[in-house]
């Protein structure tokens, strides 16, 4: 075998893996409409936080007018129930903060995981309003229900509402509603009009987020993409990075009747879910140096003297949990973006979830996948292990030919060539599996970035979270030493400094899988376990025929 190639080609293999764009510096495919998100997107204004449509959605062309901040600190109510804790600001009725109770924090595990945030660590709130001269939005204060509201055990809903001081006779009301056991809340609009006039405008949702990285994953310091997202079914999937927002070339869907806009961090989405069939302009814009929106415009048809209007979309703040995600809105399950190997990663994050619904423990799924998978390339592993050890029985006649001609390097190949030719022997036999597990390997390193089904996952002893690095660094000692038998087991290269080279790979894989998250390494060592299995069986065989 030449043990140069086999060098070259991990080398090159893990140095693509390693390098390989960042997660999170994805390119942003083509789509057939698409539309800058800041020329020509609105109309000239004081408050740039404050939407309006490019073009009035409603029945009538007019242009809506800022609403007036209101001042002072804005005091909060707190909503409790069975999947979450949120704080929501008087000002414009926004829910400043919410808490997952189900996720504790990356940090310190007694503590609840927040996704929305007033500042502990990010600004990130979700907001709406409306549009038009005295009509509430964002920034309008809002009377709050007194004390706490928190979810009866036996309700599977609870509705908060917040009424808008009334203008020109005009009343609105905003209803929050939550449900058991779900991260989705309704937001809605109830609009009276008690003016003598018709009254028209439009209803805005957006994320305001601050633009600094939600977290760094511990594997090699990889940022996970933190930023808004778009879908629609004619352009599909459409992530936007804060500094194109900034720069103004972020380029996506500008308006459809379908879709929604997300505001995506690691593990984690809030989504504005706006019915399909409506209208709507999707929107994304810098407020300052560090604060952005995204959002989505909606239409509210004309309101006539004495009626009443509603208008709604529902907010999904929760984790990326991919059988539940497709349920709730189309495409939604697109937020967890394993890359450019989705096509290996999606199927795979199939079956280990199909195995931890049999086990109950995600280790004890990566262990089953990784037998699975060696079943299936078993026939190829076989061919390259038989290779090897007929390889390992030539060990004394390629000595014999580096004796005869080693000064004519040419001969000693020519010879050597003829001589695995004669024995049917492929020298780069030994190769294949390494490549063959390269593209299995980077995808279950997305899975278990990507996942949040993986994330503080145990497997069992000191393993308390597949998705880090071993806090003992016991699995890549133990993954260091079955590389070391594997090696071992293979063929001597002629060269001794092909030797030297080859048998301080494990040393050096195994300083790389320190950092690696345990469900990686943890994959890694049940591989080269059964693949020494294997081999040791294999090459036996082969020797004991060649005696024979």
């Amino acid at each position: 075998m030449d043990n140069r190639r086999l060098i070259l080609l991990t080398i090159f293999a893990f140095s693509i893996f390693m390098l390989w764009e960042g997660w999170g510096k994805y390119t942003n495919p083509p789509v057939a409409q698409v539309a800058s998100t800041q020329a020509g997107s609105t109309t000239a204004s004081a408050d740039t936080s404050i939407p309006k449509a490019s073009t009035q959605l409603s029945a009538d062309g007019s242009v809506p007018v800022d609403t007036v901040s209101s001042g002072g600190s804005a005091p909060t109510l707190t909503v409790r129930t069975d999947s979450v804790v949120a704080q929501i600001s008087a000002d414009g009725g926004d829910i400043v903060r919410l808490e997952l109770t189900r996720h504790k924090a990356t940090a310190d595990k007694t503590k609840n995981y927040v996704l929305l945030d007033n500042g502990t660590r990010h600004i990130y709130a979700a907001q709406s309003g409306l549009t038009g001269p005295g009509l509430p939005n964002h920034k309008t204060r809002f009377a709050l229900p007194e004390g706490e509201q928190v979810m009866a055990a036996d309700a599977q809903s609870l509705t908060v509402r917040l009424d808008a001081p009334t203008e020109n006779g005009v009343s609105v009301s905003k209803l929050l509603t939550f449900h058991r056991n779900s991260y989705v809340i309704d937001v809605a609009y109830e609009i009276r009009n008690g003016s003598d006039a018709p009254l028209r405008t439009d209803a805005y949702f957006q994320f305001q987020r601050d633009g600094e990285a939600a977290e760094t994953t511990e594997a090699m310091g990889v940022s996970t993409f933190t930023g808004p997202a778009f879908f629609t079914d004619a352009a599909k999937f459409q992530k936007v990075s804060f500094d194109d927002i900034a720069d103004g070339s972020a380029k996506f869907t500008k308006k459809d009747d379908n879709g929604w806009v997300a505001m995506i961090q690691h593990y984690f989405v809030s989504a504005f879910l706006p019915e399909q069939g409506v209208p709507r302009e999707y929107f994304a814009r810098k407020i300052n140096d560090k604060l952005y929106t995204a959002g989505t415009i909606l239409p509210v048809d004309e309101i006539a003297p004495g009626a009443t209007a509603a208008v709604s979309a529902r907010l999904y703040a929760g984790p990326q949990e991919q059988k539940n995600l497709e349920s709730i809105a189309p495409g939604l399950n697109l937020v967890v973006d394993y890359g450019w190997l989705t096509v290996v990663a999606a199927p795979l994050f199939w079956v280990l979830q199909w195995f931890h619904n049999l086990t109950g423990n995600w280790g004890w799924a990566i262990i089953l996948v990784t037998c699975c998978l060696k079943a299936l390339f078993f026939p190829l592993s076989a061919a390259s292990y038989k290779s090897m050890a007929k390889m390992r029985t030539l060990g004394p006649r390629l000595q014999r030919l580096k004796e005869q001609h080693g000064d004519d390097k040419v001969r000693m190949q020519k010879e050597m060539m003829e001589i695995y030719k004669r024995e049917k022997i492929n020298p780069l036999g030994g190769c294949l599996p390494m490549v063959v597990q390269i593209p299995v390997f980077i995808a279950l390193y997305w899975v278990l970035l990507g996942s949040v089904e993986m994330r503080q996952a145990p497997w069992l002893g000191w393993i308390t979270d597949l998705s880090v690095k071993d806090p003992f660094f016991i699995l890549p000692v133990i993954m260091g030493a079955t590389m070391l038998i594997q090696m071992r087991l293979n063929p001597t290269p002629p060269d001794p400094m092909q030797a030297k080279v080859m048998m301080a790979m494990p040393i050096v894989f195994t300083f790389m899988f320190l950092f690696f998250p345990a469900g990686l390494v943890l994959y890694w060592v049940v591989n080269n376990t059964l693949s020494i299995a294997q081999q040791w069986k294999i090459t036996k065989m082969i020797e004991s025929g060649q005696k024979a």
